[in-house]
């Protein structure tokens, strides 16, 4: 699925389009940079979404404090019980690689649209991958 599509599919729920960068994680970002934001959405997914079952499921990912978590809310990649129910990516097993970079992928493409950096920004090292693994 490409990040238009995924995009468009979490447009359909209140709830996700109700999310937004505030004017902190705006300044955040200005701060640090994408890519130091591209780490830190990296190391978020490893540690609380990638394993099988991921200590405190459902309730992981805080409501705010860095713009990765703000993201992760807007794109139901917040929690394994989200990415199943969204994404369909089971509960139980550990993320694999390439699920872990599209989930990445999709939280940053997030951060680069609430910057207005267009529908599939930022695009450095984030492949639009298929569940099999294959591009787009």
């Amino acid at each position: 699925m490409t990040h238009e599509a995924a995009f468009a599919k979490l447009a359909q729920s209140a709830f996700r389009r109700r999310f937004a960068l505030s004017a902190a994680d705006r300044a955040y970002i200005a701060a640090k940079g994408l890519e130091t934001i591209r780490q830190h959405a990296a190391a978020f997914v490893e540690a609380r979404l990638a394993p099988a079952r991921p200590e405190h499921d459902g309730r992981q990912t805080p409501w705010k404090g860095h713009p990765v978590f703000v993201a992760q809310h807007a794109t139901a990649t917040c929690c394994r019980g989200c990415m199943e129910k969204w994404w369909r990516v089971p509960r139980g097993r550990p993320l694999t690689e390439v699920q872990k970079e599209r989930t990445v992928g999709l939280v940053m493409a997030w951060i680069g649209r609430q910057l207005g950096a267009g529908p599939d920004a930022p695009r450095s090292r984030s492949r639009q991958l298929t569940r099999g693994g294959e591009k787009e």
